[in-house]
């Protein structure tokens, strides 16, 4: 059930500012159409945690290889954001003048200034795609209100992976850490090489609707491009900057690794119950009418996720399987994620292996990646 009517937020969602770390996945796709635990697709996680708190009216600023989630959004029905006002509303590259698909969020929140003007809400709760979580975005509200903060920003106290600091495209893709006097932010670092436990930015703020088209209309003018790096980092000084710290459970997806990762934490029932249940808010995704998934006689399961409408005739273990894969006769598949449609062939033997959707993998093949370095197969490809 949908929770009450949030109108003092409304939320604007950057599904591709990540895309560069996951080449492997996002050749076709963004960031934020990346599915995950089975069933799910990651824009999912922070769409409904907004639908949860009431918030109904958001905007998906969307910049390249966006037709999947277009498709997997539709009116967005799933999350009852179908609304006559507000509800969802995606921003293609092209729906506005002059948008440059290569640029930071300044200017592609300044081509939204006709209608963040026009909008009710007194709030914006800006978040990107690349984190899972079931976030409590009114707690966070609830915190900037009170604190009379010009901006809050959600961090976790963390190490930071070695994937992102090691990654060659941090230039475009950057990370941010920060420090805190007491609550208020008084710097933010941009792609530290720091060790230990850090403030690791969440890139999920929340600013005064007004005060955040000004700003950026500024900033923009100036040549600004970057949220934090141009309209933040300049202000430390001169704006109440605040932290909230969020402490529940964070999946980060920063390489082709941590996926993987990320995905397979999800088989210890602690991180599990931790992400969906303990009376947490229900995730929403897109419905897909599969029948049951059929184990055959003679199958074998154990410690997997698996989603409707696979066929499974031989043992699988330690995966997680999306809907529609089909393990033949005798195959092994241990140690992998396998997305929607895959089919391994009888007798296969696969291990460590993530499938990209609609691969084949042939009778009697075998796949063998490492816990460091599983293997990947693109999209519709024949093994």
């Amino acid at each position: 059930m949908m929770k009450t009517e949030n109108t003092n937020a409304l939320g604007i969602i950057f599904p591709n500012i990540y895309d560069e770390l996951v080449p492997e996945l996002t050749s076709e796709r963004l960031m934020a159409s990346l599915p995950f635990a089975s069933r799910y697709r990651i824009i999912d996680f922070v769409l409904s945690s907004m639908v949860s708190c009431g918030i109904d009216n958001i905007a998906v600023l969307v910049r390249k290889n966006y037709f999947s989630l277009l498709d997997h959004l539709g009116s967005g029905r799933e999350w009852d954001l179908t609304r006559k006002n507000g509800g969802l509303t995606i921003f293609p590259p092209f729906a506005e003048k002059n948008m440059d698909v290569s640029s930071g969020k300044v200017s592609m929140i300044a081509n939204l200034t006709g209608f963040l003007k026009s909008q009710r809400e007194k709030y914006v709760i800006l978040s990107d795609a690349n984190i899972v979580s079931n976030f409590d975005f009114n707690a966070l509200l609830d915190t900037h209100i009170e604190s009379g903060a010009d901006v809050t920003v959600a961090y976790t106290k963390q190490k930071l992976p070695q994937s992102i600091i090691e990654a060659e495209n941090t230039t475009k893709s950057m990370y941010y850490t920060i420090d805190m006097d007491g609550t208020r932010v008084k710097k933010i670092n941009i792609n530290s090489k720091e060790e230990g436990i850090q403030n690791f930015s969440m890139n999920t703020y929340v600013f005064e609707r007004e005060k955040l088209v000004q700003l950026v209309n500024e900033v923009l003018i100036a040549g600004g491009i970057y949220l934090e790096r141009d309209v933040l980092m300049p202000r430390l000084g001169s704006l109440n900057i605040h932290g909230y710290e969020y402490k529940e459970y964070v999946a980060r997806i920063d390489s082709l690794k941590g996926y993987f990762d990320e995905n397979m934490k999800l088989l210890d029932n602690e991180n599990l119950d931790a992400l969906f249940g303990n009376g947490k808010n229900p995730i929403h995704t897109k419905v897909r009418d599969d029948n049951p998934t059929r184990y055959i006689t003679g199958a074998s399961a154990k410690n997997v996720m698996v989603a409707d409408g696979c066929v499974i005739e031989g043992d699988i273990e330690n995966s997680i399987l999306f809907r529609g894969v089909k393990v033949g006769k005798g195959a092994k598949v241990k140690n992998s994620i396998l997305m929607q449609d895959t089919v391994v062939g009888e007798g296969a033997n696969v291990d460590y292996v993530i499938t990209d959707k609609k691969v084949q993998i042939t009778e009697g093949k075998e796949l063998k990646g490492t816990d460091t370095f599983p293997v990947f197969i693109a999209k519709k490809q024949v093994v």
